[in-house]
């Protein structure tokens, strides 16, 4: 979402060489770019037109990869993200965006770090050893 909206941490996210997503991402982004359109942050056209991005950059196009890599949703994804409510006390979604950077971590044991600027997701995160983008401040809830 921070790639396609002008809102705090975009300019982190932006910066960042590498994402790797949840396949969730596919409705959680366009959910989150039609709800600022119902508040009237966006018009409908812009709230398309973004929508649109999000889905060249998750999709790819004719002539480009996509901008990031998708961790699938499956059974034993979910039964983990089960398991973390437990343990770490998430959100369901946030059970799920969770789990698949658990399992893109085990694919990839280079991948260490973790955007998110919902501050029980970070927690959870910080749970898990990754490190948080951007890094934790002092007082400073997102």
């Amino acid at each position: 979402m921070k790639l396609y909206a002008d809102e705090p941490g975009h300019t982190t996210v932006g910066s960042l060489d590498a994402l790797i997503v949840s396949s969730l991402a596919r409705v959680e982004c366009a959910r989150a770019l039609w709800r600022k359109e119902r508040l009237g942050e966006f018009s409908a056209a812009d709230a398309d037109l973004l929508v649109t991005a999000f889905e060249a950059d998750y999709f790819g196009t004719g002539d480009e990869e996509p901008a990031f890599a998708a961790v699938a949703i499956r059974a034993a994804l979910l039964d983990e993200a089960a398991a973390l409510t437990g343990s770490h006390g998430p959100r369901a979604y946030d059970a799920v965006q969770l789990a698949s950077a658990l399992a893109a971590r085990r694919a990839d044991p280079g991948c260490t770090r973790f955007a998110c600027f919902a501050h029980e997701l970070r927690a959870a995160a910080a749970r898990s050893v990754f490190a948080p983008i951007p890094p934790s401040r002092l007082g400073v809830r997102f």
